[in-house]
Parts: structure tokens; sequence; C-alpha cells
């Protein structure tokens, strides 16, 4: 009888646990089905730390650091109401094989990922800062993998994905133009 109840019991651990695989896949759709633009996705790296920042929710997922980011892509490619403005660490491109096995096969893999997005390059602790800020009023969803390559963490800030900047433009300026720029009295 022990021991039934010990198997049954390593079952449930195994079965969660790999049903639990997946559940980072569940979780970013409905996030992206919620989210709007100034809200943020990361996918980072082992060593990325945990923000404090109260909209700021991390959860970290066994998976390959770049099938997340290639599942992030696929699932904003498919949202009409948002696009994302993709954001790297100017570091990774200065980060030496030697130091750091793996990162010259990594940065084409990425770039391979990323060649149809609006990719920009910062300084990490600029990226960190943007997102700190946003975490104050935005909600951020941190994805931790477990990869051991440092400045690998790949940011998606959300933009509207059915207005442009120069849509917005437009707008002020005809509201400029009409004199109608504060709210009605």
């Amino acid at each position: 009888m022990r021991k039934a109840t010990i198997l049954m019991v390593l079952l449930t651990i195994v079965s969660s646990s790999a049903m639990a695989a997946d559940n980072w896949k569940q979780k970013l759709q409905q996030d992206i089905a919620i989210f709007g633009h100034r809200n943020w996705i990361v996918v980072a790296d082992s060593a990325y730390p945990l923000q404090t920042s109260p909209g700021i929710e991390t959860i970290t997922v066994d998976a390959d650091q770049l099938a997340v980011v290639k599942e992030v892509i696929s699932q904003l490619s498919m949202a009409k109401h948002v696009k994302p403005i993709v954001y790297t660490d100017t570091e990774l491109g200065y980060v030496p094989e030697k130091e750091a096995t793996g990162i010259t096969a990594y940065r084409e893999a990425l770039a391979g990922l990323l060649a149809s997005q609006d990719r920009q390059k910062l300084l990490h602790e600029q990226i960190i800062q943007k997102l700190d800020e946003a975490g104050k009023t935005f909600k951020v969803l941190v994805i931790k993998t477990p990869l051991t390559i440092p400045y690998t963490s790949v940011f998606f800030q959300l933009d509207c994905g059915y207005w442009s900047p120069e849509d917005e433009s437009r707008l002020r300026a005809a509201m400029k133009a009409s004199g109608k720029q504060s709210p009605a009295k």
C-alpha cells in the first residue's frame, strides 16, 4: 500500500512537470491577448535578475532560449493588435567566443530569427531601466530560460499593431491645427 502511494505521488509529480513544460506557451498566448502597446515580453538567460517593479512577472521555463524567442515571434505575428519592437543588448556583439562558448552560433541563429523584426540595440543597463520604468505602470512578462551565455536576453516592447507613430503624428498635427489639443471643457 505504501509503495503504491509513493508511486502515485511520483507519477503525479512527473506528469505535472511534463504538463508544465508547455504551460508557458499558454501563459504567453493569454498575456498577448490582453497586452497592448507599452507592455513588454522578455526572453531571458538564466542570470537575468528578478526585478521588483510591481508589473514585472517572471516565470522560469526549461526550454531552449532560441525556441522560446521563436515562439514569442510566432505568437506575436498572429496578433493583430500589437507588434514588437525588439531590443537586444549591444554587449552581445562584443562577447568573445573564447570566454562564452557557443556565443557565435547563438548570434548567428538569433540574427536569423530576428531578420524580419524591427530590432534595436541598447546597452543592457538602458534596457533594464526601460523595463523597470514600464513595470511601474504596465505589465511585463519575463520568461527566464536556462541559457548560460551572457547578454543573450531578447526584449520585445509591444507597440500598437494597427496605429503607427506616423498616424499618431498626423493626428496630433491635425488636433494642433484645429486648436483642439486639450480635452473638451
